[in-house]
């Protein structure tokens, strides 16, 4: 995971060869910057250079992404929170807890969805009854424990 902060929201343009390179590098996180410069008809330095844009403005993250399992984390659960509150307070408490790997708020029945993986179903109660369900201005928890991931994908495109 990527723990750097994200830079402030930089309007940024998405051009049609933008586009392309983050539609290659989706397919293929470690393409190398020639394949991708011969695609899009830039130099590998121009290229090199539109990506790097692209992360500093927060448009995109290179990283890898592993199966929890296979790196020894047995339990993977989403929480939904109902807060008593602030919403927006509580969130910003929980992005600073390592196990949570995915913060969102939201509306209907719960106010925030938190995504946690744990090593343990004793890890994962500890954070849920503890850690999340300690904080001021939660109300309430569920969660859902994730039996089968069974689809995970994150090239969605681009519009």
């Amino acid at each position: 995971m990527n723990d750097a902060p994200r830079p402030a929201a930089r309007p940024l343009t998405l051009d049609a060869t933008a586009k392309r390179i983050i539609e290659l590098l989706q397919g293929d996180g470690r393409l190398a910057y020639a394949a991708i410069a011969k695609d899009v008809g830039l130099s590998e330095a121009a290229v090199r250079h539109r990506v790097q844009k692209l992360v500093d403005a927060g448009v995109v993250q290179i990283v890898a992404v592993t199966d929890p399992l296979q790196m020894g984390f047995a339990r993977q659960a989403l929480i939904g929170i109902k807060v008593s509150g602030n919403v927006r307070t509580v969130a910003t408490t929980l992005e600073g807890m390592d196990a949570l790997d995915y913060i969102v708020i939201t509306t209907g029945r719960f106010d925030i969805l938190a995504e946690v993986v744990a090593e343990s179903d004793d890890e994962l109660l500890d954070i849920v009854s503890d850690e999340i369900g300690g904080l001021d201005g939660v109300a309430s928890t569920e969660t859902f424990v994730y039996l089968k991931l069974q689809k995970q994908t994150y090239a969605w495109g681009v519009r």
